[in-house]
């Protein structure tokens, strides 16, 4: 099954299929709830800060798709919005409900171990283990229908593989042909940032040395606040 999302639409459906299992009694969902579980703190990668003009367009977007429909109660003022991207009777894209719950934190989250997908997983669905998490993955790869997710290379200094939805093509792809960061690329230690901090090590050595110096030549019987 061919499904391309951009990461704004991945951003809109994986919200819409998270609170309708976590918080059924507010779905479907307004615009700007829509909108603020896009850009949560918590439970998103990345972070975004997106605004309600942007999702409107996102949702116009994924309703052209037939990914996304309108659904407002009767008499309501406020019109609501729902996936109808899986599991429903206008979508012929069924999922178990370990593996909805898979494909929606990937779809949040991005690339996650087995480890990961058991934890981020457990408001929606239950794993007995880390092997069924496994089997569960094995199963969305291996799909007649699928793929669905895919493992990425092994990061360098990592024990656990991870894995990333396929909803995007192309761009979870980069993901997993990307090639791993040297030292000098990872946060934290680029060259200006070492510069810096050597010149602060440096200042700091000349700053104590000229205080030893100063206190060497204190006689003993001099008070140290009397220093020029």
């Amino acid at each position: 099954m061919d499904i391309r999302l951009t990461p704004y639409e991945a951003r809109v459906i994986g919200c819409l299929i998270e609170k309708q299992r976590t918080t059924p009694e507010h779905y479907p969902l307004s615009l700007n709830a829509l909108t603020n579980a896009c850009n949560q703190k918590s439970s998103r990668d990345p972070v975004l800060e997106l605004d309600e003009a942007t999702v409107q367009d996102t949702i116009d977007s994924l309703s052209k798709k037939h990914y996304v429909m309108e659904k407002s109660g009767f008499g309501s003022r406020v019109t609501k919005y729902q996936h109808r991207f899986s599991n429903s009777e206008f979508s012929p894209l069924k999922f178990s409900e370990q593996e909805l719950a898979i494909v929606c934190v990937l779809l949040l989250r991005g690339p996650q171990t087995p480890g990961e997908l058991r934890t981020h997983t457990e408001r929606m669905c239950k794993f007995q283990d880390i092997h069924e998490v496994e089997s569960t993955l094995d199963q969305l790869s291996q799909r007649d229908d699928g793929p669905f997710v895919t493992k990425l290379p092994r990061e360098p200094g990592k024990r656990e593989i991870r894995f990333a939805h396929l909803f995007g093509g192309e761009i979870a792809m980069q993901d997993a042909a990307a090639p791993a960061r040297s030292e000098s690329d990872r946060p934290g230690t680029d060259p200006e940032r070492m510069e810096r901090l050597e010149q602060m090590v440096s200042q700091l050595h000349d700053e104590v040395t000229n205080l030893k110096a100063r206190l060497d030549r204190i006689s003993p019987d001099q008070d140290p606040g009397d220093m020029p």
